[in-house]
């Protein structure tokens, strides 16, 4: 009996796969490296390749040679394919002792939990308070440098700028949204300073309202099986932290 193939899913699994090997390795995406994952010839896995970039979710930044995601594989990856999204125990274990020490002051508790979110996340955490509007508490800004996509000086320059000046980030980070946690990928942010980068957002209440918000800014490859989980983990313990207050 010849067994039906779902040639959809198939498709979805490979641009998972890719995205996957990307996200990792930082380098461009062969036939080769995705067919070890699959029962299928490298021939087979360049056929699906062509298929996906001809719909636009991937593309291949030399005339030959592999393949890198395009902002919209990210973002049908993130609202489709991440299946598994959450955080291990440990890492939660670990959160929790970061707010161990008693915080008295709003301000430090703000402060902590950029902190947080960059050591847990390895990227720029950051935060805001409805209140303040023209103040934010960002760290890991080192950490996002480091990656290969902010080798350029002058994006790295403007990238820097905008977050210095704060109002154009806060624009963005403050934006609706519905639901626990909003994801702007590349073009998505409306900036084009930042359009190699991506921008996970959550909300947070003081007494029982939405007061601010947190953000993890990185890479347009970043591990958002891991993020998203995080960050909405760090908005529930920021949440209890500033009852206490």
């Amino acid at each position: 009996m010849v067994r039906a193939v779902d040639y959809d899913a198939r498709r979805r699994a490979v641009l998972s796969a890719a995205i996957d090997h990307y996200i990792k390795e930082a380098e461009p995406v062969s036939s080769e490296d995705v067919a070890q994952e699959f029962d299928l010839s490298s021939a087979s896995i360049r056929n699906i390749f062509a298929e996906l970039e001809e719909a636009g979710y991937l593309t291949h930044p030399y005339t030959s040679g592999g393949k890198i995601p395009t902002d919209k594989g990210y973002r049908y990856y993130v609202d489709f394919l991440v299946a598994q999204m959450e955080l291990l125990e440990e890492e939660k274990s670990c959160i929790l002792h970061e707010y161990k020490r008693q915080i008295m002051r709003l301000e430090d508790a703000l402060e902590k939990t950029s902190e947080v979110l960059s050591q847990v996340t390895h990227y720029a955490g950051i935060v805001s308070f409805l209140e303040w509007q023209d103040k934010i508490f960002y760290r890991g800004l080192s950490q996002i440098l480091e990656q290969p996509e902010f080798q350029n000086l002058e994006k790295t320059r403007l990238l820097l700028k905008i977050i210095e000046e704060k109002a154009q980030l806060l624009d963005i980070i403050n934006r609706d949204f519905k639901g626990r946690v909003k994801v702007y990928i590349g073009e998505e942010l409306g900036c084009p300073q930042m359009d190699n980068c991506s921008l996970v957002v959550s909300t947070y209440n003081l007494k029982n309202k939405p007061s601010g918000r947190l953000a993890v800014l990185g890479p347009m490859r970043m591990r958002y099986n891991h993020i998203i989980p995080a960050l909405e983990y760090v908005s529930d313990v920021l949440t209890e932290v500033l009852e206490g207050i």
